[in-house]
């Protein structure tokens, strides 16, 4: 394995640690469908919320680095994107929520920046 999908999979594994010790339901980890990918789908505890969590894990310094900056316009549409796919395959009847969480450092001192809510999905115009 690369040294940078290693890295990720840490950042991961912190951030279902993180979301799991909260109360968190985690129902997937690195969702594919086709080309598209959601780093983890997450249920709130006694909520009819899902979350789906982009994960940026980054092992040096983010001061003069900002990793909410990976999160473009085309990450946000691949994501909703994703997201709709999922929950039509899996007929749930939930609101959705995006979130991200940012990790920081090498395992085991990771630091962990959780965002809740960290975008909306982009309006559609209809035209």
């Amino acid at each position: 394995m690369a040294q940078t999908a290693k890295i990720g999979k840490e950042g991961e594994k912190a951030a279902c640690d993180f979301l799991i010790a909260r109360g968190y339901t985690v129902r997937e980890t690195n969702w594919r469908m086709g080309h598209l990918e959601i780093d983890i789908v997450a249920q709130e505890p006694a909520a009819n919320r899902l979350h789906i969590i982009e994960v940026k894990t980054r092992t040096g310094d983010t001061t003069h680095y900002d990793p909410m900056k990976a999160i473009n316009a085309r990450k946000i549409r691949n994501l909703v994107n994703a997201a709709n796919g999922y929950i039509s395959l899996y007929r749930l009847p939930l609101s959705v929520q995006y979130d991200v969480m940012i990790i920081t450092g090498i395992a085991p001192n990771l630091t962990i920046h959780f965002i809740p809510n960290a975008f909306q999905p982009p309006l559609r115009s209809i035209r």
